[in-house]
């Protein structure tokens, strides 16, 4: 049988867990108000310093790909636009048949069968030309 797939880090490797996030500060418990207030104010400089870096670069990669953006959203923009190329849809298809029975029910010829043209034709000698429309 095949082996599970392991998770986390394979045996042996050497980079281990390390005692905590702030091993550097100690123990929090151990230590006194005025030293986890300093302690907090350098956490919250390090994060507002770390969030100011990457909000610079992440707006430097927007700006870059602005550009790159601003000519696909024009070239859309081009083929979207009215008067250029083909405009609306399609006409609808004219019928060719009609049944014998009843004038309203038309068919075009495209799709399946009708079901008025299948019961019509059942029993009888017709076909699908008889049903044309002249």
């Amino acid at each position: 049988m095949a082996k599970k797939a392991r998770r986390g880090r394979p045996p042996g490797s050497k980079n281990k867990k390390k005692a905590g996030a702030g091993a550097k500060a100690g123990n929090y418990a151990k230590m006194d108000v005025g030293q986890l207030k300093d302690y907090i104010e350098s956490l919250q400089d390090v994060l507002a310093r770390k969030v100011s870096d990457q909000r610079a670069y992440f707006e430097d990669q927007l700006a870059q790909l602005g550009g790159y953006v601003s000519t696909k959203a024009s070239a859309a923009l081009k083929a979207v636009t009215p008067g250029k190329g083909r405009a609306g849809k399609r006409a609808k298809p004219k019928p060719k048949y009609q049944s014998k029975k009843n004038k309203s029910l038309k068919w075009t010829g495209r799709g399946m069968l009708p079901t008025w043209m299948r019961e019509e034709m059942k029993g009888t000698k017709l076909t699908k030309d008889a049903f044309l429309i002249k």
